[in-house]
């Protein structure tokens, strides 16, 4: 099983960036997959997802800003940011399946609560001038 972010980087206040997350080895699944972020010190949250029922979930901070869109023949999933802000730094990361909550430890030594199974190494995004 693998999850790969990718897209990450500096861009100044009101700038773009467009993460990608490639799954391989398990069945790509857009419903059960979605895009988390944690900032140093802070607890993770759920940027955005698809739900089973088409509905897609945006984290009220980012809701016109941000969007999530997927490519089932490629197995990739993507989130594109606009008018980015210092807020919006963190490490990015693409999760997938839901199994039982447990607390993850994650890059940089932080922790999540969670119930998805399957993470990638996550990617920075740093919104500064």
């Amino acid at each position: 099983v693998q999850v790969v972010e990718s897209g990450g980087g500096l861009v100044q206040p009101g700038g773009s960036l467009r993460l990608s997350c490639a799954a391989s080895g398990f069945t790509f699944d857009g419903s059960d997959m979605g895009w988390y972020r944690q900032a140093p010190g802070n607890e993770c949250e759920l940027v955005s997802q698809f739900s089973d029922t088409g509905e897609v979930y945006y984290l009220n901070s980012v809701k016109g800003r941000f969007t999530i869109s997927q490519d089932s023949a490629e197995n990739t999933m993507y989130l594109q940011m606009h008018s980015l802000t210092p807020g919006d730094t963190a490490v990015y990361y693409c999760a997938a399946r839901t199994g039982r909550p447990y607390r993850r430890r994650m890059r940089g030594g932080d922790y999540c609560n969670t119930a998805r199974l399957y993470w990638g190494q996550g990617t920075q995004v740093t919104v500064s001038s």
